[in-house]
């Protein structure tokens, strides 16, 4: 098996090499040309457990400093070699490329992802059936490639709903306080809890990583997409708080429909929880959202639980109600049918609605 692999990476490398050679003796060198091949040596196969240099991600980057059709070709170029990958570290390397391209890309650059995902199905960049099985470290990396793809892919989507590009602190594209602060009272209840499930799913994507095994402990380009996600995991804690702080001043105002989807997403956040506690440890937890989420679920709670109380008793007021006028009927049947004689009694009439039995008196002598 293993010989089995190094041939796999050898076969990779060989490959990597004529495409670099072609790219760079082409008579007929394009512009297209020069993004693929800078985008070949940012990903290529070797060595295969270290992470895109920082001077080719770098240069992968200032493509999206051009024009529109530079960035185009270079996201282009990504996705094709990415879903033309045998090789998971290969897959792993295109997909740490386009997560550097998605948090400190330009504006033009990062506008090129909207472009995919096309018909890829559930997972927006394609790899949920992605298998490398040269040996059983290729396989374990095709699950994590498996595993950071769709963590990008929710990433995106929640960007979307939020309005902005979700990315950690070290990236000059994070949306700043101010403007958090500024945009959750503008937002209406269902903007909030549509925003709050979707940053809700990005960490329901991060503890479905799968766990280090001994092979992978000292591998640099697994600990690179750890390092990434985490950023990522920080950025999206800080969006969520806010959101969970706007919705608790609303909760009365929230409607029974509202209020259960609240619950529904709060229980998902709380079920997260010790995962994510023993993957990051405490010091990811200094802004309080575990508390924050819990104290917002009992308050919930209390809400819906005061609602069905109200609604209890208005249903039994709606009842007594009912059996009231239901006795003030009989009573009134029984006062006409027990009602005082007439005026037309003297002439023979009786008691309206009796019949009259005559009596008789014996008397003793």
């Amino acid at each position: 098996m293993a010989q089995k692999r190094k041939l796999r990476v050898l076969m990779s490398i060989l490959r990597d090499k004529v495409s670099i050679i072609k790219a760079t003796l082409s008579l007929k060198r394009t512009a297209a040309s020069s993004v693929r091949l800078t985008v070949l040596r940012a990903t290529a196969a070797a060595p295969s457990d270290a992470a895109p240099s920082e001077d080719r991600l770098a240069a992968v980057l200032l493509l999206g400093r051009g024009c529109r059709i530079t960035a185009r070709s270079c996201v282009a170029a990504l996705m094709d070699r990415l879903h033309s990958a045998a090789d998971a570290a290969v897959a792993l390397k295109c997909l740490v490329a386009l997560h550097r391209v998605f948090t400190q890309g330009t504006f033009v650059l990062r506008g090129q992802m909207s472009f995919f995902p096309g018909n890829g199905g559930r997972n927006y960049l394609n790899l949920s059936r992605f298998r490398d099985d040269s040996d059983p470290e290729a396989w374990e990396l095709s699950s994590w490639a498996r595993w950071y793809a769709e963590f990008l892919e929710q990433t995106l989507i929640a960007s979307r709903r939020v309005g902005f590009y979700l990315c950690g602190s070290g990236s000059p594209r994070r949306c700043s306080t101010g403007d958090q602060v500024e945009k959750v009272p503008a937002s209406s209840n269902s903007e909030l809890l549509i925003e709050l499930e979707a940053l809700s799913s990005v960490l329901e994507r991060v503890v479905e990583a799968p766990k280090h095994s001994e092979q992978l402990r000292s591998n640099d380009l697994v600990h690179e997409v750890v390092r990434l996600v985490r950023e990522d995991y920080g950025a999206t804690r800080s969006e969520i708080s806010p959101r969970l702080a706007g919705l608790e001043e609303r909760l009365n105002g929230l409607s029974s429909s509202e209020l259960t989807q609240l619950a529904t997403v709060l229980t998902r956040l709380d079920s997260c929880k010790d995962r994510l506690i023993s993957v990051f440890g405490n010091r990811k937890n200094n802004d309080g959202l575990w508390d924050s989420v819990a104290d917002l679920k009992t308050k919930a709670s209390a809400e819906e639980e005061r609602r069905q109380g109200w609604r209890l008793v208005k249903k039994e007021t709606k009842v007594d109600a009912a059996e009231l006028a239901l006795l003030i009927g009989r009573f009134t049947e029984s006062r006409k049918l027990y009602a005082a004689p007439s005026p037309s009694a003297a002439s023979g009439d009786g008691f309206r609605g009796l019949d009259l039995v005559p009596v008789t008196v014996s008397t003793v002598g």
